[in-house]
């Protein structure tokens, strides 16, 4: 197994492949813009750490209070993603980054992790069932189902910000918060403009671009979240068919 990881620095993020999107071989918006958002998050104690190859095999995760994800709680990492796809799968790479993870918020006095998850796994979440093998636990819930996973290292536990439990907005049409945090969202959010200018279907897409917006969405959000007819949907970036399935609601 090749156990040569890096991680990502204000020195090498401008060089160092961000593993997401890996057969674009020309520049690609969405990674550019993870790189830009990545320029601004890694002096706030942000970690991308990565297997030093062209694969997609990483971990991502920060300190709660700098993390862009309406949770709330005291000296906590919070887990954006760990994701290992393609045939590193079954390597025992994410087990590393995991216990990499856990390692590094012992060393630093952290209360221990959190991330979000759902009672059913949901695309573009990472595995619960991997997680749980380490001891992450259930300690909040939405009515929706979304659940907020931790491994409290000292009994405390985080939470959702009271407004990500509100999952409704006053305005009736196509509403998507996101952020660049995802080389996947630029693409997605192209896709859905197009879609929705041909159909004259009216929608707000609103980018969250700080902290404190990050912080008082009025949803679960990892880096998307979708609301129609006043309701909140889901925070799984969408595909064509998926958008379709929610405007016949």
């Amino acid at each position: 197994m090749n156990t040569d990881f890096v991680n990502l620095t204000t020195e090498n993020l401008a060089t160092e492949h961000l593993c997401c999107i890996i057969r674009s071989k020309k520049a690609h918006q969405g990674i550019e813009a993870k790189r830009q958002w990545l320029s601004d998050r890694l002096n706030e104690g942000h970690v991308f750490r990565k297997l030093n190859a062209k694969a997609t095999v990483f971990i991502e995760y920060a300190p709660l209070e700098t993390a862009w994800v309406p949770v709330i709680g005291d000296n906590y990492y919070y887990l954006y993603c760990l994701w290992v796809a393609g045939s590193d799968k079954g390597k025992g790479y994410g087990k590393s980054l995991m216990e990499y993870c856990l390692a590094d918020a012992k060393e630093k006095g952290k209360s221990g992790v959190c991330m979000l998850g759902t009672k059913k796994q949901k695309s573009w979440l990472s595995d619960q069932a991997f997680a749980k093998k380490f001891g992450f636990e259930v300690v909040d819930t939405t009515d929706n189902g979304y659940e907020l996973f931790a491994l409290s290292f000292d009994g405390t536990t985080p939470k959702f910000a009271p407004n990500a439990k509100k999952q409704k907005i006053e305005s009736k049409e196509l509403t998507i918060y996101y952020d660049m945090q995802c080389p996947y969202i630029y693409q997605k959010m192209e896709i859905i403009k197009q879609y929705c200018e041909m159909y004259c279907i009216p929608a707000s897409l609103i980018q969250v671009d700080s902290l404190q917006k990050a912080k008082e969405l009025p949803c679960v959000f990892n880096n998307w979240g979708v609301f129609y007819k006043g309701y909140f949907e889901t925070v799984n970036l969408l595909d064509i068919t998926y958008l379709e399935r929610i405007l016949k609601k």
